[in-house]
């Protein structure tokens, strides 16, 4: 069973479980009935009654988040906890108990937040296991040595815990293993160069971590990877020569917020199915390659916070509804019309790109779309009056050190704004009562006069303007 068909298996025995009727289920054998008993005295909180329904004596097979798919041995264990509830959720630890289990193929106890405890070595006693989800628990210490007992293992899932220490060696050997996350971590050292030999991986996701060193040339044996996430550790140096292999099947490649360096390769041109790509808070240098351009299926692509220079590839694309290009060395002048022709962008970040342009001049063919914008630091000048009108959904609007100039008492705004900067510009004119309705505002260093109405902002909104009065500001003379 591939990755996705299994993963599908797994969500949809969640909500099956979720949904079964007790009535009529298979007693389920002794061993197991202690094993989960030894498991719900281990928890010391639960504030949702997930665990009310496990009773001794009862059709165990029945209880919730358990199944027994033949016979009478419990297969799937599946308690999936409230991340964004967290105080619905269990806490306490995961008895070794659970090692009676022998015939489980499928454990899932993520998303908790409050299960402690070092890696539950019980699982290495299970020999059956197809399917581990402990992300998002409170989990610490080093992985085991010997993961490779996990040999039935098809996806590991330990992101968003406090595990230290390296990826054990043996994990080269977990030759069924399709997908493998674990960010969000505190792991380090580097990448075993034996994940070469996990040639059905197809989701390898190892962001958030302290790894380091160069990203090892693995990958030519990795025919079926789709999603490659190394991002947010301290890998240096350049690109691996073996990533070109990923051209025919990646569809997301991560490698932002780390410290890589040379140019972004030509054989990015090959990448035709791929949907993101995020290049970001780097080092990468030089021309961006023309073959950008066939990456046709693109979404998401962020190239910020580099040392990118001159010229930018003229896109022949309309799939991109993120663009960051912010913080490089780019002269763009205007804003591309490759850009302005996108029919549905939803995030446009063209940050210190050398802009020199009237926004008036600016029509994008799709501003009902935008929802964050940043053209921070260009010399744009002009009025945002015509443009903030057609904005229906804009969340978030940041033009902070250009030249625009306009009266800011005559503007108006979506009503689902949030973040409006526009400091350092030469905006004049008095503040109107509107802006109270937002979250975040910056207005200083502009030309703003007169009597500010009540807000919650700070000071340093309104710092540096010519005449500004009233709180938090001096107050008003009579």
């Amino acid at each position: 069973m591939n990755y996705c068909s299994f993963t599908l298996f797994v969500f949809a025995a969640t909500i099956f479980l979720q949904c079964l009727n007790p009535s009529g289920a298979a007693t389920c054998h002794p061993d197991d009935e202690a094993g989960l008993l030894a498991f719900k005295k281990g928890i010391t909180r639960d504030p949702s009654g997930i665990l009310s329904s496990w009773k001794k004596g009862t059709a165990c097979c029945s209880w919730y988040g358990i199944a027994c798919v033949n016979g009478d041995r419990v297969t799937i264990l599946s308690l999936v906890g409230f991340p964004k509830k967290p105080e619905r959720s269990l806490s306490g630890t995961l008895s070794p108990s659970l090692a009676k289990l022998q015939h489980l193929e499928v454990i899932s106890l993520g998303g908790h937040g409050n299960i402690t405890g070092s890696f539950p070595q019980f699982l290495l006693q299970l020999p059956k296991l197809r399917y581990v989800n402990i992300e998002n628990n409170s989990l610490f210490g080093p992985l085991p040595s010997d993961i490779s007992m996990l040999s039935q293992l098809e996806d590991l899932f330990l992101q968003g815990n406090k595990f230290t220490g390296p990826i054990p060696n043996s994990i080269s050997n977990l030759s069924r293993l399709s997908g493998l996350f674990s960010g969000g971590n505190l792991l380090t050292g580097t990448i075993p160069l034996g994940v070469a030999n996990l040639k059905l991986m197809q989701n390898l996701k190892l962001g958030g971590n302290r790894l380091s060193g160069t990203i090892p040339d693995i990958f030519e044996s990795m025919t079926e990877l789709k999603f490659l996430d190394l991002s947010g550790n301290g890998f240096s140096g350049k690109l691996p020569r073996s990533i070109a292999s990923l051209g025919p099947t990646l569809l997301l490649l991560d490698l932002s917020k780390n410290n890589l360096s040379g140019t972004i390769p030509e054989y990015i041109s090959r990448f035709n199915k791929l949907e993101k790509l995020n290049l970001s808070k780097n080092r990468f240098s030089g021309i961006v390659p023309n073959g950008l351009v066939n990456l046709t299926n693109i979404n998401n692509l962020d190239l910020s916070h580099n040392l990118l220079n001159d010229p930018f590839p003229s896109l022949n694309v309309n799939t991109i509804e993120f663009l960051d290009l912010s913080y490089n060395q780019f002269h763009l002048k205007t804003i591309p019309e490759w850009v302005t022709s996108l029919p549905s962008i939803f995030l446009l970040k063209l940050a210190k790109c050398g802009i020199k342009m009237s926004i008036e001049n600016w029509e994008p063919a799709a501003p009902l779309y935008y929802h964050y914008i940043d053209l921070s630091k260009n010399e744009i000048s002009g009025s945002l009056e015509r443009f903030l009108n057609q904005t229906e959904y804009l969340l978030e609007f940041r033009a902070a050190g250009n030249k625009l100039r306009f009266d800011m008492g005559s503007l108006t705004f979506a009503k689902t704004l949030k973040t409006l900067d526009l400091s350092r510009n030469l905006v004049f004119g008095m503040v109107p009562e509107t802006v109270a309705s937002l979250q975040r505002l910056n207005l200083s260093q502009n030309h703003l006069c007169g009597k500010l109405p009540t807000t919650k902002f700070p000071v340093s909104a309104f710092a540096g303007n010519d005449c500004l009065c009233g709180a938090p500001l001096s107050p008003c003379l009579l």
